[in-house]
This record gives structure tokens, C-alpha cells and sequence, in this order.
């Protein structure tokens, strides 16, 4: 293999990286400018120009995807097999490295590692076994500072309570975990990385063996490497400056797991004697998408600074919509998704970004009644998510005591000291003698079967929830629900979890309050069972249908964290409000406002091809009606990539506001579209739009108390006002 065959592909700036000298390089690769073409290229360069074994390289990714991704390149491009070299996350790397010198790692040559649920499970034992009360010392906040500390390189026994009881608590934690996982060789994944930066620091002959034997060192996505990961590259190219890096500070979007920007600039410092080489030129999106781009990033401050740029023109300009409510802008997101499919594209060209889990919900709903298939990338739907079910199943408990699968689900959610044994004596009595576990539990009390610890226990439980059936047996729906949620703890329960998953959880249980009150039971025909059943039964047949599977043509649904590294010809970026995105936490934080600029960022370079981005003027979220501003996000893009969209003739926008001459009123069927009408249930409303004729004519209606509500004529009974 010549010269040619691995640079004649490339344009000049990734020719200039990939044949660089052998120093210390730092590319800056913009949104779609070929990174990975690069990081593949620099390594056949090295072994087929500079005639470098590939037992020499050390390359490291970020996940196994792209490690797989970067083989599977090379053995193309190079047609040698590249299943022995080291080319692998951080974690695999690590891992191997301790398997290799297990001994001298100070571990069994049969450690275990644990997955995050394993490790939880230990925190758990642990505190039981130490006598500490996981109420005030939740599992998961425990798990959090542990990993915290070895993320950053720190052992318990580095550091000092300085007089404060809560830190005091959690280290003699932190001591006894280590020690339990020293004792049982265990191994965290946070520990892989410490141990394995321990293990070349603290035995000088065995770093000189890796030093020499690693002569270059890659490493993709750079910006997300956290403390330790730093540290460890450091300590493996100290002295021999062969360390090539490729990142984004523009892409740098995991400050809130540990990741360090700091890191980018540090690189400098350390390696004085370094190349910055940028990737600017974008293969991915058309020219207005990377001008909205570049524009709004460059209210970034403290950038290193490059500037996108495509060869294949303008496009389309970038489409702002800005919605009635969230039911309004679910609607026009899968109208625009149902047009695309009719024009011939496929349902996986089209994403739609969120910045909160808790906003799906709309758009399965809508996606569904359009039967559309979707999936949820990285993520669970609405209501096949671990808090929402465990809500769920405290409504179904409340109503209906002999569930056995909610009783089971919730009875020690939160924890209220019913024991192991406690359950396995209940489940036996109720099998033997054919009882649900209800049952089997007031005949356990009855009969005096139990002690009086776990007597008390029981009783509480059971008298909670015949307390919230009794509460609740005349409210509504959605005060239903609310209260269930608030009373059973479970919102105390995920406040005391750290980091955004607590919040999360709590946001998505406030977003189940809010699915129940605009639920309309009319449109179920099933008239014989109660609202609150209906409502549940909706729930359990909308977890498990039009989930498409992985492979499948569907629409994607997702994060704007989870779609950093795809790319879409269609892409809905939703929900652009203050408060909401950027997030409410960040407005009066500089440093996490800029985070949220460079997520935004991330979410615009995801469209190849066409880019909606969408606000509501008012939304219910979280249990709460609001009408907040637009993203100051969209205030800092281009005007003339911009073009906003007003669907004024088809009336997705509260016509109340509109004069009756506005011109938009048109006859459609029995009722215009503009025209007040009042429902005996609903109150008044505006007609938005109409579908079908006859006995199958539908109507949509903007209710003033309600929202929008879709009602057969037939059925409706609906008068002019």
C-alpha cells in the first residue's frame, strides 16, 4: 500500500492529520467532518507508511459501537486483522490491562466486575449490614459519591470529613464498600479505570513496559474524558509526546456525568510541543442548518473556534413553528412526519429531539393514533418507565387490593421494612389456600402470624392504600392521580436520588398527572368500567403497542443526548422554551447555560437535510400549566437561514385570538372550521379542523377548559354558540 491509496480519499485538512509528525496532535473535528475516516487513516498511516507494528497502538474510544466501527475499518482498509489490537473503550482497555496484571493490581485473577445494578445491590447489603437507615442514606446517592470519587482519582483514604457529618457518614461508607470489594474481588466500572491508572503509577517497570510498548496512543471524542481517563492517558505518554487526540469542545455535552472540557485546554499546557489541526469542512448537513450552527455557538465564549462549512449548498431553510399548546405541536410534528412518508421517505430518515424524557409522551400518543411506528431511543416510552409503572400500580392497588402483580411491585416501594420472609411467607399462604396476596396479608395479621415489627410494617401498608382508595373515591381523574403520587412517597423516594435521574423520575410522575387529565374516556368504547380503569387499561395497551423493533422502519424518538453521533434527513428539535430548553437550572448558571448552547448545537448538526424547531406558547409539564418564552436559543440563529411557519388557514392556533374577518373561517362539513361550539362535558370551544363525512365525520375542537379533543359528530352532541 502507497502513499496515495490512504490519502487520496481525504480532503487537505484531514491529509494534514492523519500524516502529521510523530507529536502531540489535536484535532478539532467539527459535527460530521469525518473524525472517524481520520482516527482510521492516522492508524494505516502508522503502520503501513511509517511501518509501525500494530502491537504498537493503543486506541481509545468511547463506546463499543465505535471500537467495532473502527476495526471493522481498519481490516477494510488495510485487510489485516485487527481483533488483537488494543482498540476499545476505556472500560475494555482497562479491563484487559487488569486481567494481564491481576497480581499486581492487588486482585484475585478471578475478580468480578459488576454492572451498575450489581453494584447498587452491594451499596444495599452494605448499608443493612452496617446498621444505617437507607431512607436517610438512599442506595443510589451512596453509589453516586462512590463513583464521583474514583472518577476523580480519590480514594476514601485521601480524604477528610473536615467536621461534616454527612461527609463523615459517606466515607466510612466508601471505606467499607472498598474493603467489602477488595475482600470479595469486585470490581466497579468506576474502579476499572482507577485501578488500572493505580497499577502503572505505582510500578515503575511495568509502566516503561507500556510506555515503549504503546508508541502511539489515539483517542476519539477527547471533550468527554473525565478526570481519571485523563490522568491515565497522561501517565502512558508522559515523555514520549505520541499522544493524537480528536474532539469538539463545541460537542462537549456531559459536564453533569463528569466529562471535563478542562481537559481540551489542559492538553495544551501538557503537551507544549503539539499540533491543533481543525476539521471544518462538514459532509453531513446543508449550508443553512451549519450557518444556524456556527451562529449560535459562537455565543460560546472561551472556544477554541472553527467555523462548519458545506460544499453542497444552501437547502432548506430552517423551520420555526411555534404551536398553540403540546398537543398542537405534537400535531403538526406528525403531520409533517405523515407528509414526509407520503412524499416516499423513509419513517427512519425522521427523528424528533426532546430535551426531557417526560416530553415523549405527546408524540406517542400522536404517533399512535396516526399508526406510525416509533421507537424510543436509549430509552423506555412513557409508560413502560420504572416510576410511572410503580404509580400505575399503586392506582390499580388502591381500587383493586387483589392485584397480585401491583401488590408485588409496591410493596416495599418505598422501603417500609417488610422483610424477605415477611413476602415469602405470604406468597406461600396465598398459594396453598388460593388466596391473592391482599388476602393472604390480612389473614397473616389477623391470625397474629407475624411479629410485631413486621406486623406494624404490614398494617401500614395495607391501611395506606385503603386510605388512598378512600380519598380519592370521588375526585377526578387527574386529581386521582395526583394525590396516589404525592401520598405514596414516591416523589420524596426519587428527590433523594442525585444527579438528573432523580429529577427525571419526578418530572415524568408529574407528566402522568397531567396525561390524566387530558385523557378522554369517551374515545374508548368501554362504557361499562370507570374512568380511573380505563385510563389504566389505556396504559397498559399504550406500553406495549407500535414499539417498533430496533431494526425496523420506524420514527425515532429520543434525547438530544442520546442523538449526539447520529444524523437524520428529518429532524424536530422540540420544545424550544425557556425554561424548559435551555433548562430551568441552567438560566442563572453561566457554565451550564453554555453546556445547554453546545447541546442545542448537537441536536442542529443531527439534520442532514431538512430541520424543524418547534415551541409552544403555552404547555402543561410537570403538573403545571405555563406560558413561557421562546428558547433564547432561537433568538441567536441567523434570520435569514429562518423562515417561520404559520398555518393560520388551517387553524392550529387559538382562533379566539383572531378577528372574525381574519379570513381564515371555511365551511367543512357541518361546522367551520373557526366556529364556536359548546359540548355538554367539554364546555366551549373552537372548531380547529374536521375529518371524514357522515356517520364517520370527525371533528377537532379547541376546548378553553379541556384543550384539543378529537369527537364524532354522531356522537358528540355539539351546539352552535
Amino acid at each position: 500500500m502507497d502513499v496515495s491509496s490512504i490519502i487520496e480519499p481525504l480532503n487537505d485538512a484531514q491529509r494534514l492529520a492523519v500524516s502529521a509528525p510523530d507529536q502531540a496532535v489535536l484535532v478539532l473535528a467539527g459535527a460530521g467532518s469525518g473524525k472517524t475516516r481520520v482516527l482510521v487513516h492516522r492508524i494505516a498511516w502508522h503502520i503501513k507508511i511509517n511501518q509501525v507494528s500494530p502491537y504498537h497502538i493503543l486506541a481509545v474510544t468511547f463506546t463499543n459501537k465505535a471500537a467495532n466501527e473502527m476495526r471493522s475499518r481498519i481490516e477494510d482498509l488495510l485487510q489485516i486483522p485487527a481483533r488483537s489490537m488494543w482498540i476499545g473503550t476505556f472500560h475494555g482497555l482497562a479491563h484487559r490491562l487488569l486481567r494481564q496484571h491481576a497480581k499486581d493490581a492487588q486482585l484475585p485473577d478471578n475478580f468480578q466486575v459488576m454492572d451498575s445494578d450489581d453494584q447498587l445491590r452491594v451499596v444495599k447489603r452494605l448499608l443493612k449490614s452496617m446498621n444505617i437507615d437507607d431512607n436517610k442514606w438512599p442506595p443510589k446517592q451512596v453509589q453516586w459519591f462512590i463513583n464521583a470519587q474514583k472518577e476523580e482519582g480519590i480514594r476514601a483514604r485521601h480524604m477528610a470529613d473536615d467536621g461534616d457529618f454527612y461527609q463523615r457518614q459517606m466515607l466510612a461508607i466508601y471505606r467499607s464498600y472498598e474493603d467489602f470489594c477488595q475482600r470479595s474481588g469486585l470490581v466497579d466500572f468506576a474502579e476499572l479505570l482507577l485501578r488500572a491508572h493505580e497499577v502503572l503509577r505505582d510500578n515503575p517497570e511495568l509502566l516503561t513496559f507500556y510506555r515503549q510498548r504503546f508508541q502511539h496512543v489515539l483517542v476519539d471524542e477527547f471533550q468527554d474524558t473525565n478526570t481519571i481517563q485523563y490522568a491515565w492517558l497522561r501517565l502512558l505518554t508522559e515523555g514520549f509526546n505520541n499522544l493524537f487526540v480528536v474532539g469538539d469542545d463545541d460537542q462537549s455535552i456531559y459536564g453533569w456525568r463528569g466529562a471535563k472540557i478542562e481537559n481540551l485546554f489542559a492538553f495544551q499546557k501538557h503537551y507544549p510541543d503539539h499540533q491543533v489541526i481543525r476539521l471544518e469542512q462538514n459532509y453531513r448537513s446543508t449550508g443553512h442548518i451549519l450557518k444556524a450552527a456556527n451562529t449560535l455557538i459562537a455565543h460560546n465564549d472561551a472556544r477554541m473556534g472553527k467555523q462548519l462549512w458545506t460544499d453542497s449548498g444552501d437547502g432548506e431553510a430552517i423551520s420555526l413553528y411555534a404551536a398553540f399548546n403540546e398537543q398542537d405541536e405534537a400535531w403538526f410534528v406528525v403531520e409533517k412526519i405523515r407528509q414526509w412518508i407520503a412524499d416516499g421517505g423513509l419513517r427512519s430518515e425522521a427523528a424528533i429531539l426532546y430535551r426531557s424524557n417526560a416530553q415523549s409522551r405527546q408524540f406517542e400518543e400522536r404517533l399512535m393514533t396516526a399508526a406510525i411506528p416509533y421507537r424510543v431511543y436509549g430509552g423506555l416510552r412513557f409508560f413502560e418507565r420504572m416510576e410511572v409503572k410503580n404509580a400505575l400500580a399503586y392506582l390499580r392497588l388502591a381500587s383493586h387490593h387483589d392485584d397480585d402483580p401491583s401488590f408485588e411491585r409496591v410493596v416495599n416501594t418505598p422501603t417500609r421494612g417488610i422483610g424477605a420472609k415477611t413476602l415469602d411467607d405470604m406468597r406461600l399462604l396465598a398459594r396453598d389456600n388460593a388466596l391473592s396476596l391482599w388476602q393472604a396479608a390480612e389473614h397473616m395479621l389477623i391470625h397474629s402470624m407475624l411479629t410485631p415489627r413486621a406486623a406494624n410494617a404490614l398494617s401500614g401498608f395495607l391501611n395506606l392504600i385503603r386510605q388512598l382508595g378512600q380519598d380519592t373515591s370521588s375526585l377526578p381523574l387527574h386529581e386521582t392521580v395526583k394525590h396516589v403520587v404525592e401520598r405514596s412517597g414516591l416523589i420524596e423516594l426519587y428527590q433523594k436520588e442525585k444527579q438528573d435521574k432523580g429529577e427525571t423520575r419526578v418530572e415524568n410522575l408529574e407528566e402522568l398527572v397531567n396525561a390524566a387529565r387530558l385523557f378522554d374516556p369517551d374515545l374508548i368504547d368501554e362504557n361499562n368500567l370507570g374512568e380511573l380503569d380505563l385510563f389504566l387499561n389505556h396504559a397498559a395497551l399504550e406500553a406495549g403497542d407500535m414499539q417498533a423493533e430496533a431494526d425496523q422502519d420506524c420514527v425515532q424518538l429520543m434525547t438530544l443526548h442520546s442523538a449526539k453521533g447520529l444524523e437524520f434527513k428529518l429532524v424536530f428539535m422540540v420544545g424550544m422554551e425557556d425554561g424548559l430548553f435551555p433548562s430551568q437550572q441552567s438560566l442563572d448558571d453561566a457554565s451550564r447555560l453554555q453546556e445547554e448552547r453546545r447541546l442545542c448545537y448537537v441536536g442542529i448538526t443531527r439534520a442532514r437535510e431538512q430541520l424543524y424547531l418547534t415551541h409552544a406558547e403555552s404547555r402543561r409539564l410537570y403538573g403545571k400549566d405555563n406560558y413561557p418564552r421562546p428558547s433564547r436559543f432561537l433568538r441567536e440563529l441567523p434570520v435569514e437561514s429562518c423562515q417561520e411557519i404559520r398555518l393560520r388557514a388551517q387553524v392550529n392556533r387559538p382562533l379566539t385570538r383572531m378577528k372574525p374577518d381574519a379570513g381564515t373561517v371555511a365551511q367543512t362539513g357541518r361546522y367551520r372550521i373557526g366556529q364556536a361550539v359548546r359540548h355538554e362535558k367539554f364546555g366551549d370551544g373552537v372548531v380547529l379542523q374536521t375529518e371524514g363525512a357522515g356517520d364517520q365525520e370527525k371533528v377537532q375542537i379547541n376546548f378553553r377548559r379541556v384543550g384539543i379533543k378529537w369527537l364524532m359528530l354522531a356522537y358528540a352532541r355539539l351546539d352552535a354558540v
